[in-house]
C-alpha cells in the first residue's frame, strides 16, 4: 500500500536587501541553510519592487544604501497596502539608541547588528516568521467572518424584499390598478432622489420602501375603497386611517426598508404648507422621503384612471401639481422637489408609459 506524504508548510521567502552584493551572498546562504527561500535587491527602489512581485514573507533590510536609504524604504514599504504587513528587520552597523529609535518610527520590527551572528539572525527570523504566520491566520479569518457577514446580509436584504413583494401583492389583490401604481411609484421616486442627490434617502431603499405607501388600504373597506362616486364625510375620515394604519404595519419591521416604508406611509398626505393629514406636519417636519413620496403619488394619481375619475395626459397633470387647480396646489410641494419634478417630468412621462395602466 502506498501512503501519501503528510502535506508540508510552505517554505517562507526572505527578501535581502543590501548595496553591497557580498552581504547579500552571506546572508542567503545563512538562510537557505535554514530552509527559506530567498529573493535579493541592491537597493531600496529594487526592494521596493521584489516586494510587490516576490510577496515574501519576511525582509532583512540594510538601512545605509546610497540614493534610497533603509529608513526611507521601509516607510515606503509599510505605507503600501500590498507590502504593509510584511516584518521588516533592519540591518545595520551602527548601534546607537537614535539609529534604532529612528527604524522603528519608520516602521521596523526588529534589528541585527554587523557582523551577523547566525544565532541571532535565526533567532530573530524565526520569531518573526511566526508571528506573521499568526497574523496572516488572523487577516484570512477576518476576511472569512467579513464575506459570511456580507452573504448573511445579502440573505436579509433578500428577505426584507420578499416581505415587501408579499405585502404589495396583498394589495394588487385588494385592487388591480393599486397594483401597477405602486411599480410606477419606485421608478417614479428613484428619479428624484437620483436627481437630488440625497443621501439619507437612497435610490434602492425607497425603491423597494415606496411601494409600501398605501399598505393601510388592505383595511379599508371595499364599500369605501372602490366606491365610484364621492365619499361622505365619515367615508374620507375612514380612508384618511390608511396612513397610521400602514404605518402601523410596518412598524414592527426592523430593516432600512420597512422603516422607510413605515415613514412614508405615515407622512406622504401631509403638505408643504400644512394642510396635510393625518398630523398636518409642515415644511421639514415632512420626512423627505414622504416629500418625494407625495408628489410622485399626485402626479400617478392625476394620470390614472379611478372609479371616479378618468385618466389625464402628461400636460396637463404637469400644469396642475406646477400651477394647481384649488384641489392640488404647488405649495403642497417642498419646493426643491416640485423644481426637481418639473425637470425630470419628461422621465415621469416615460415611467407611466412603460407599466400598465388603464
Amino acid at each position: 500500500m502506498n501512503l501519501s506524504a503528510a502535506p508540508t508548510a510552505p517554505v517562507a521567502t526572505i527578501l535581502v536587501v543590501d548595496d553591497e552584493e557580498r552581504n547579500v551572498k552571506l546572508l542567503e546562504v545563512l538562510l537557505q541553510a535554514e530552509g527559506y527561500a530567498t529573493v535579493s535587491a541592491l537597493n531600496g527602489r529594487e526592494a521596493l519592487a521584489a516586494a510587490v512581485s516576490a510577496c515574501p514573507d519576511l525582509i532583512l533590510l540594510d538601512i545605509m544604501m546610497p540614493d534610497m536609504d533603509g529608513f526611507e524604504t521601509v516607510a515606503q514599504l509599510k505605507a503600501n497596502p500590498r507590502t504593509r504587513q510584511v516584518p521588516v528587520i533592519m540591518v545595520t552597523s551602527l548601534d546607537d539608541r537614535d539609529t534604532k529609535q529612528r527604524a522603528l518610527l519608520a516602521g521596523a520590527e526588529e534589528f541585527l547588528s554587523k557582523p551577523i551572528i547566525r544565532a541571532d539572525l535565526t533567532v530573530r527570523v524565526r520569531n518573526l516568521l511566526r508571528l506573521k504566520q499568526y497574523s496572516d491566520l488572523l487577516t484570512h479569518h477576518n476576511q472569512l467572518l467579513e464575506t459570511q457577514v456580507k452573504e448573511r446580509t445579502a440573505q436579509l436584504e433578500e428577505a426584507y424584499r420578499d416581505t415587501v413583494l408579499t405585502l404589495v401583492r396583498a394589495a394588487e389583490r385588494k385592487d388591480e390598478e393599486t397594483g401597477h401604481h405602486v411599480r410606477r411609484i419606485s421608478h417614479y421616486c428613484v428619479v428624484l432622489a437620483d436627481a437630488m442627490a440625497l443621501p439619507e434617502v437612497g435610490s434602492d431603499v425607497i425603491f423597494h420602501a415606496s411601494p409600501m405607501h398605501d399598505i393601510g388600504k388592505i383595511g379599508i373597506p371595499d364599500h369605501v375603497l372602490l366606491k365610484p362616486g364621492p365619499l361622505t364625510p365619515d367615508e374620507w375620515a375612514t380612508m384618511q386611517t390608511h396612513c397610521a394604519l400602514g404605518a402601523r404595519i410596518l412598524s414592527s419591521g426592523t430593516s432600512r426598508y420597512t422603516r422607510m416604508g413605515a415613514e412614508i406611509a405615515l407622512g406622504h398626505h401631509e403638505r408643504w404648507d400644512g394642510s396635510g393629514y393625518p398630523a398636518g406636519l409642515r415644511g421639514t417636519d415632512i420626512p423627505m422621503a414622504a416629500r418625494l413620496m407625495q408628489i410622485c403619488d399626485v402626479y400617478d394619481a392625476l394620470r390614472s384612471r379611478r372609479p371616479y375619475k378618468p385618466d389625464m395626459e402628461h400636460a396637463q397633470a404637469v400644469d396642475i401639481i406646477v400651477l394647481g387647480d384649488g384641489r392640488t396646489q404647488p405649495e403642497h410641494f417642498d419646493p426643491a422637489v416640485l423644481a426637481c419634478f418639473v425637470a425630470q417630468a419628461p422621465l415621469f412621462a416615460a415611467i407611466y408609459e412603460a407599466h400598465p395602466h388603464g
